[in-house]
């Protein structure tokens, strides 16, 4: 792995790092014997910045270019969600319900109705033989559960030269 830039970092897929490179774990490095890298990251990724700094820590991210939005050395996301009734767009679930005299005598969905689908939603012909529908029939469904929030991936190590050639700026 020759010509690399002090600090740059590279996907590899070996589990640990080649000499003079180190894992991009968040780990803490002495600034003694790593001047140059320190005077490149300074402690955007933690440390003191008296006698150590922090290596980034890619576990479980996704680097991104930096930008106004997302500025050098900043975190963000989640790797899993719990949504909310406010996070779900406005929607209806009609209910359609026929006036049946007879007694139901099914409790499964399968194969059963409860309404017609031609009736529209309300009708001003009603009966005086109103009943109160179960209050389960319309309810809220859902839970206070999270889901993950990760696309599909592939496990690779992240790594950090510590040697090399220091970046010249223009």
């Amino acid at each position: 792995m020759s010509d690399q830039y002090i600090g740059e970092i590279r996907m590899f897929s070996g589990k640990y790092a080649p000499v003079g490179w180190e894992l991009c774990n968040g780990q803490l490095l002495t600034i003694k014997g790593n001047e140059a890298l320190f005077s490149l990251i300074g402690v955007k990724y933690g440390g003191d910045g008296t006698t150590n700094f922090a290596l980034p820590d890619l576990r479980g991210r996704l680097p991104i270019h930096n930008s106004s939005q997302y500025p050098w050395a900043s975190k963000g996301g989640v790797e899993t969600v719990t949504l909310a009734e406010e996070n779900l767009p406005a929607h209806t679930h009609g209910v359609y319900a026929n006036n049946i005299t007879t007694e139901a005598t099914e409790n499964s969905p399968a194969n059963n109705t409860w309404g017609i689908s031609t009736l529209t939603n309300y009708q001003t012909n009603v009966s005086s033989n109103i009943v109160q529908m179960n209050n389960e029939l319309v309810s809220n469904v859902g839970g206070i559960y999270s889901h993950s929030n990760i696309m599909p991936s592939l496990v690779i190590n992240f790594i950090i030269a510590k040697q090399g050639l220091y970046p010249d700026f223009q």
